[in-house]
């Protein structure tokens, strides 16, 4: 009975998961804000496939044809040494393994209690069209294309961005750049978790 409810729910929609885990510190020099972005040990993608819907991630940005490189799950970014004039990227690449077109959203989302010095008001996020013409992985000249603009973590979580709409078989490309220019030295030593959600829907 809770499966075929469960596929009824789920009929028309596709969902993964991108749990990012993104945690504060402080340096040692006194009246610098240092601090460092790390991981909660993974970044877990979890596609539910409703009729011919699937989202995956790719695990090896530049192999973008072996499928086995399409998983539903993704080690988590470890950035360091961040501080107010500290910049980022995470890139990413998804593809719709399904028969029907798909409608790409994203979303942030967290505990406040895991954040408790409230740096999801500080934490930037700008997402940006990749068009990785090489195929290599790597962002060169001239291959960012449109900035779908930025936003806070909380912005991000209560909006969301919209990445477009993804035809079978097609990859999506983007890189996701975080700045935390507002960061204070009363933030030194703080933590905060936050996880990162594709969400996708058949059209």
């Amino acid at each position: 009975m809770i499966k075929k409810i469960l596929s009824k729910i789920l009929r028309n929609k596709g969902l993964l998961t991108l749990y990012g885990s993104l945690i504060i510190f402080s340096g040692v020099v006194v009246g610098v804000t240092y601090a460092a972005f790390s991981d909660k040990s993974n970044v877990l993608g979890a596609t539910f496939t409703v009729g011919s819907a699937d989202l995956k991630f790719l695990s090896n940005l530049a192999n973008e044809t072996d499928p086995t490189t399409y998983v539903d799950e993704l080690p988590g970014p470890n950035f360091q040494n961040v501080s107010p004039i500290w910049q980022e990227n995470y890139t990413l690449k998804l593809i719709n393994r399904g028969t029907s077109k798909l409608a790409i959203t994203t979303n942030s989302a967290y505990e406040t209690a895991k954040d408790p010095k409230d740096l999801r008001s500080d934490i930037l996020v700008e997402i940006i069209k990749w068009n990785d013409l090489d195929k290599d992985g790597e962002i060169d000249s001239g291959e960012e294309t449109l900035s779908l603009g930025k936003k806070t973590i909380i912005k991000w979580k209560t909006e969301g961005f919209s990445l477009g709409e993804l035809e079978a078989g097609q990859i999506i490309p983007i890189i996701l750049r975080f700045t935390a220019p507002t960061l204070t030295d009363t933030q030194q030593g703080a933590t905060g978790i936050f996880d990162f959600e594709f969400k996708s829907i058949q059209m």
